[in-house]
């Protein structure tokens, strides 16, 4: 059998992250999209999702560091609607409490007809 051909069982060995890494990519991903991970790493957005079907502690780290930063984020603006931050309640209720802003209709005001009458007449 001949080794080190393309298709003949050669090319590059599997990306395989490390227990410190994906503890580094737990830390990452709080404030890293998956695109920006990977370019941390050195490696292709593509090459990190196959990572992930390898190595699924990779996946859990990487969905627990998102969610554990969303969970304090949320908390922090919980914090500063219950404190009187308007735009931290108005920013809750539309994306927790389902809140729209409507566009109002526009009205068609009649013209007024204004007299003004002298008062010495």
């Amino acid at each position: 059998m001949k080794k080190g051909k393309q298709g003949d069982g050669g090319g590059r060995p599997p990306v395989v992250f490390t227990p410190e890494q994906i503890i580094e990519l737990q830390a990452l991903s709080a404030v890293l999209n998956k695109t920006q991970v990977a370019d941390y790493f050195g490696i292709t957005e593509k090459t990190l999702r196959e990572v992930e079907a390898r190595q699924p502690e990779v996946s859990t780290a990487y969905k627990k560091g998102k969610v554990k930063q969303i969970a304090s984020m949320g908390s922090n603006l919980v914090q500063l609607a219950k404190a009187g931050n308007v735009s931290a309640n108005i920013f809750y209720l539309k994306t927790q409490g389902g809140w729209k802003e409507q566009e109002s209709e526009a009205i068609e005001i009649p013209p007024l007809n204004i007299t003004v009458h002298n008062a010495t007449d």
